[in-house]
């Protein structure tokens, strides 16, 4: 039996705990980009990640040449200080798995407060 939607969205809202799926992680990341804090937030993240995102990508394709372009999405929680956790790719390709480990590295701006901690969902598309 489906859940109510009010609780689906508070669940959202909310967070689940660790071990959730990864689509599961995927719509908390576009609830929370759609919520009334998310555009603004968006706005100071893609400020400050759009260079180093393509460079990081760059560096991933050339790294593994002949490179899988194949799109990706990438899921992480940040915590109150900007730093990303719980990093998942899928599919776990080798440029997506070393996207992952660049973007471990980054401190991004302080997330909205709520919710803690603040899911990010980015689809990747490679295009020639």
């Amino acid at each position: 039996m489906p859940l109510p939607l009010a609780v689906a969205l508070l669940l959202a809202a909310t967070g689940l705990p660790p071990g959730q799926d990864f689509s599961t992680r995927v719509t908390q990341g576009r609830l929370a980009e759609a919520a009334a804090t998310g555009p603004a937030y968006q706005k100071q993240l893609w400020d400050r990640i759009t260079g180093p995102t393509a460079a990081a990508l760059k560096g991933c394709i050339a790294s593994h040449a002949p490179a899988d372009k194949s799109p990706f999405t990438l899921v992480a929680d940040l915590r109150a200080d900007g730093k990303p956790t719980r990093i998942e790719v899928l599919p776990p390709t080798p440029v997506a798995t070393c996207m992952a480990g660049r973007f471990a590295g980054w401190t991004l701006p302080p997330p909205p407060a709520a919710p803690a901690p603040y899911p990010i969902e980015i689809d990747f598309s490679i295009v020639p």
